[in-house]
């Protein structure tokens, strides 16, 4: 299944994962990370799933299991054993499903969910209690929504999309025009998109568009706490840490990275292969792979340059005011 090499016994067995550092009898573990490396040589775990090139200094009473990409490995192991878990089937009694909805087969539908009038959920969905799949709305295959999740109406999500606990789907955009006795709302008359696989987390909200579709497209991963604003496109494969901000109307390209607390200001396209630091600040489109850090986003190396500058304001700050005096000393004598 992971292609990996056994080191040791090769008739250990095991029944659960643990952490290398928590390891017990009859776990599995993986090693990637170079800061664990200590934990090999005690760890009571019987096998651990190690990279290809890890060399060791000391032996090791574990069973090693040596793969390409030991994080990789273990998260194929994990998709397995969460697949072998059964899945609940059934409408409970419970729940509200209105006349002309339409539900697939071997779905789960929990107590006090609610599936509007015209939706179409598609086979094998999973609709955790208190979930609300609002009018029209379409789900494809093994979506998981779980406790309340919200999908507003007319939104479209794809198959095998995963909406953690208290996600928004199809909210209003935050559209207000000004005038002179207040903010006239703007009516937010579009829907959002979200294309096969993508994964949102708890929490996380993403707006409905003015006009068209909000996108989030396939394979996309949203942590908990995620604000995506109305009109955006956010591209095939892309990540974002927890506390993300997109501003409206701004379009991100694939597999970009962005760490905690990004922010993205408005209108703007950002390229693909882009990589963010957490708490970096975009006020303006950037091209494809780049990686930058800080406020305003700049390049990692500009950046560390600037910061060790920063640093050292103080100092330069009394040696500028010194070479001031000094001038000012020349300009008597001289005058």
């Amino acid at each position: 299944m992971i292609g990996g090499r056994v080191e040791g016994n090769e008739n250990a067995a095991v029944n659960t994962f643990a952490k290398i550092e928590e390891g017990k009898p009859g776990a599995i573990s993986f090693l990637s990370n170079p800061k664990y490396v200590h934990f090999i040589y005690d760890t009571e775990s019987t096998i651990v799933l190690v990279d290809e090139a890890l060399q060791l200094e000391h032996p090791v009473k574990a069973t090693l299991i040596r793969v390409k990409n030991a994080y990789e490995a273990v998260a194929r192991l994990l998709q397995f054993y969460e697949s072998m878990k059964p899945k609940k089937k059934g409408i409970d009694p419970l729940a509200f499903i209105a006349p002309t909805a339409e539900v697939g087969e071997d779905c789960y539908v929990g107590a006090f969910a609610y599936i509007g009038e015209g939706a179409k959920v598609g086979k094998g969905c999973q609709i955790e209690p208190h979930a609300v799949v609002g009018d029209r709305v379409t789900l494809g295959e093994n979506c998981l929504l779980y406790p309340n999740a919200v999908v507003y109406h007319d939104c479209r999500l794809g198959s095998r999309v995963t909406l953690h606990a208290g996600s928004v789907i199809g909210a209003d955009g935050f559209g207000f025009a000004p005038t002179a006795h207040g903010y006239d709302k703007i009516p937010q008359i579009g829907i959002v998109t979200i294309e096969d696989d993508v994964e949102i987390g708890a929490n996380t909200c993403v707006d409905r568009s003015t006009m068209g579709s909000t996108y989030v497209r396939k394979g996309v991963k949203l942590d908990n706490l995620v604000q995506i604003a109305h009109n955006t496109d956010i591209g095939e494969n892309t990540v974002m840490s927890a506390q993300v901000g997109i501003a409206g109307s701004t379009k991100v390209g694939q597999w970009c990275m962005f760490g905690g607390q990004v922010g993205l200001a408005g209108h703007i396209t950002v390229g693909n292969h882009v990589n963010l630091g957490a708490q970096a600040g975009v006020p303006s489109s950037v091209e494809d792979n780049q990686t930058l850090i800080g406020t305003p986003a700049m390049n990692t190396r500009g950046f560390f340059k600037s910061q060790v500058i920063y640093q050292r304001l103080p100092e330069l700050y009394k040696e500028l005011q010194a070479l001031r005096k000094e001038v000012d000393e020349l300009k008597k004598q001289n005058s």
